[in-house]
């Protein structure tokens, strides 16, 4: 009997690594953030922050949802400090060239129990966000080079994080190769849910026109022009960015461009001499947070006894974005064009990182199974129920994802007289001072019945 519970003995010292806690071997970060993510889309932001999990998901994802919520709640000291630390982690892990011994254990331990022991790696639109938050942390406090540097930074960030996830995807088909489950992984992936049909979202319409925004403000009307561009090619759709991107390239006459553009819009008309721009960002609702999944598999052996696994693997259910009523600017609806969707650009993500879930499913499953039939050799049947308990309780999905965010953002633009203009939205008000030949940024975020936002004026135009 002490022969074969020290397996069960040894599976346990494998998770003697920095991510071993209650809640990442038995649970998982979605019902750990429950409350805090209710909260959140009730609009109740302090209580939102203050229901964060008492055991974080490490320094990356726990900075980047009490930086969010803070901010929300107007708390930006603690925001902007949350996001510092956030991104100080996140420097961190890519500086590391090589994987160290810590997350080879990490790695083990993920083998026998869950994926939630291996370390938090944020996603390529999450770390555009975590620069965008920075950015709108420098805006509100009128640190317009700040803010430069930050949506710069984004492109950056996230192109480094795309060369990683690309070797990580090329080092789990090796693997698939190596040891023979293609044929397994393929049968998981044919019943696993449909979370909706796949955009390709990866580009940040949000984060684009901001910077374009940022960039005119600051006089680079070609560094503008660009990220405008990029912004219009994420939503072709969306008429106050093609009104953007036709009066920048009447303003650089891109003679290339406009062509094309007047056909379809028309040519520009300036604005009456002395008017200031407001341009409105509207963040709404919060971004759906993953779900567990599972599929049962029964994995007999020789003498006849078995085990039944659960595949636990994240995924998004179908679930109605809310709306939210329109904002009114001078008592007239501000009708805007959605530039983001998060929950697309969510899904999207996941469904890049799937095969190679799977296939850590897929090997710890064997694993698994063979703990069991140690465990239960000699016809230990204690052993096997142990190992039984053992592989059903620790199997959960890994649900990390930043799930504060909103769930999407329109962009609304209007030339305006210059002087004191009236936001409302649900009996609220907010006063926007216009200048002449000045942008004026407001930034808004609805949750529930409640609104978080400010105005800043920006440079010329």
């Amino acid at each position: 009997m002490f022969k074969h519970a020290t397996v069960v003995l040894l599976s346990f010292s494998l998770m003697a690594c920095a991510n071993l806690s209650t809640q990442n071997l038995f649970s998982h970060y979605s019902a750990a953030n429950a409350d805090s993510h209710l909260a959140l889309e009730q609009g109740l932001y302090s209580k939102a922050v203050d229901a964060l999990p008492d055991a974080p998901a490490g320094d990356i994802l726990d900075g980047m949802e009490r930086g969010r919520i803070s901010f929300v709640a107007q708390q930006y000291p603690t925001s902007f400090g949350a996001f510092q630390r956030a991104d100080m982690a996140v420097k961190e892990q890519q500086r590391q060239a090589t994987i160290q011994v810590s997350e080879g254990l990490n790695q083990a331990g993920a083998l026998l129990t869950n994926d939630n022991m291996i370390t938090y790696e944020p996603a390529d639109y999450e770390l555009g966000f975590l620069h965008l938050y920075l950015a709108l942390n420098y805006l509100e406090q009128k640190k317009l080079e700040g803010a430069l540097i930050e949506v710069r930074r984004a492109n950056q960030v996230q192109e480094a994080a795309r060369k990683q996830r690309e070797a990580q995807l090329k080092s789990a088909e090796k693997e698939v190769q190596k040891k023979g489950i293609s044929n397994n992984v393929g049968a998981v992936l044919a019943r696993y849910p449909d979370a909706g049909k796949k955009l390709g979202q990866v580009q940040n319409g949000y984060l684009f026109y901001l910077s374009g925004v940022l960039y005119e403000a600051d006089g680079n009307l070609n560094d503008a022009y660009i990220d405008y561009k990029r912004a219009f090619a994420v939503a072709p759709n969306n008429t106050f960015i093609a009104n953007t991107v036709l009066r920048v390239a009447t303003a650089l006459n891109m003679t290339n461009d406009l062509p094309t553009l007047q056909a379809r819009y028309g040519k520009y008309e300036k604005p009456v001499q002395g008017n200031g721009r407001v341009v409105i960002f509207d963040e709404q609702g919060v971004v759906q947070a993953l779900d567990n999944w599972r599929l049962p598999l029964w994995l007999p052996d020789s003498r006849g006894d078995g085990a039944i696994y659960n595949l636990a693997l994240p995924y998004y259910s179908n679930k109605p974005v809310k709306r939210f009523t329109p904002l009114k600017l001078d008592n007239q609806p501000v009708n805007g064009g959605q530039v983001t969707s998060v929950n697309d650009m969510a899904k999207n993500s996941l469904n890049e990182a799937l095969p190679a879930i799977v296939v850590r499913q897929s090997l710890r499953v064997l694993a698994k199974n063979e703990v069991r039939k140690t465990a239960s050799s000699k016809g230990n049947d204690v052993g096997n129920i142990l190992a039984n308990i053992f592989n059903t309780l620790t199997e959960q999905p890994d649900t990390r994802s930043w799930q504060s965010l909103p769930a999407n953002v329109d962009i609304y633009h209007k030339d305006l007289s210059a002087g004191a203009h009236n936001l409302s939205w649900n009996g609220q008000q907010l006063n926007v001072d216009v200048k002449a030949n000045r942008t004026t940024m407001v930034w808004v975020s609805r949750q529930g019945n409640q609104i978080s936002w400010w105005s800043t004026l920006l440079g010329g135009i």
